[in-house]
């Protein structure tokens, strides 16, 4: 049974979270990827609790019925900006250590937590997450989608060009019915992807997390893809939590040249970073087939088994 709740922040803005899983289980903080915002999938909670893991999720500021966060007068948005808000969640809730897993562009959101509030976090996963845009000896867009290319590098033109080009290109893809969703992403869903979207209600849940991340346009999304050409706020080679980096090669949102970058720099020596490079999953593979085998190692990573 799943359940949404606002959590109030700090600054009077307001977080649209989403708990599940197994009420009495090890928390697991997930973020989402981009865009999406928090929308009930069963098959995903069930996953969760059968591994003993509370689900707690959340739509980040802009998406689904979250506030907007102002984008900062100094600097473009940055990942870090977001690990605040996870915090208050947490002690919202009364949790004080979890489990943190993100999916895509929830991936350095999590690593994120694990290099700024270590303390709070016993193991972290990215899944299909990108690199950052400055990693030295990455060609960052290499084997992305024309999409992905072309969206990134509008986005690096900075928040005016870059609203407009997700006005034009991402609306339609935010607004599809399920029926429409393979022709309106395109090149960003290669066969093995595709063809995810008949299992497991996978479809039907990216349709409706979609829909709701545009409920305020794309003013989620905009930060989102903004962040991702900017420095992160924080130095993956310094995360002191272990860690596990998951990547498939049929992959065409993140590269799997991304996670190899990150199997090679996540990680202070003598802290545990596990990586999980394979050949034939795809970006929404990873979740639909191997879910079970992320959660499983993550509660071993954090000495739970």
């Amino acid at each position: 049974m799943t359940e949404i709740l606002t959590v109030p922040l700090p600054d009077g803005r307001e977080l649209e979270v989403l708990l599940g899983g197994d009420p009495r289980g090890v928390p697991l903080l997930w973020h989402g990827g981009s865009p999406s915002a928090v929308v009930p999938w069963p098959a995903f909670d069930a996953r969760v609790a059968q591994a003993g893991l509370r689900l707690v999720t959340l739509s980040r500021p802009g998406y689904g019925a979250s506030t907007p966060r102002p984008l900062p007068a100094d600097r473009p948005p940055a990942y870090a900006d977001d690990v605040p808000d996870a915090v208050a969640v947490l002690d919202h809730l009364e949790l004080d250590r979890v489990l943190v897993g993100g999916w895509s562009g929830g991936g350095p959101r999590a690593l994120g937590c694990a290099a700024l509030a270590p303390d709070r976090v016993l193991a972290a996963a990215s899944v299909a997450g990108v690199a950052p845009h400055d990693a030295g000896g990455l060609d960052w867009a290499a084997g992305m989608s024309e999409e992905n290319v072309a969206e990134y590098a509008t986005a690096a033109r900075g928040a005016e060009a870059y609203e407009a080009y997700l006005e034009a290109e991402c609306l339609p893809i935010l607004q599809a019915t399920e029926s429409e969703l393979v022709d309106a992403m395109g090149g960003l869903l290669t066969d093995v992807d595709a063809a995810a979207l008949d299992r497991d209600g996978m479809g039907a849940w990216l349709t409706a997390t979609f829909q709701h991340a545009g409920a305020q346009g794309v003013r989620g999304v905009r930060d989102d893809g903004l962040a991702a050409v900017a420095p992160w706020g924080f130095d993956v080679t310094g995360i002191g939590v272990p860690t596990a980096l998951w990547q498939g090669r049929a992959d065409a949102m993140v590269p799997f040249a991304h996670g190899e970058w990150l199997a090679a720099h996540v990680g202070r020596d003598g802290v545990p970073t596990r990586a999980h490079l394979i050949e034939p999953e795809g970006h929404l593979t990873l979740v639909t087939n191997l879910l079970p085998e992320i959660l499983e190692d993550l509660r071993d990573l954090a000495g739970l088994d």
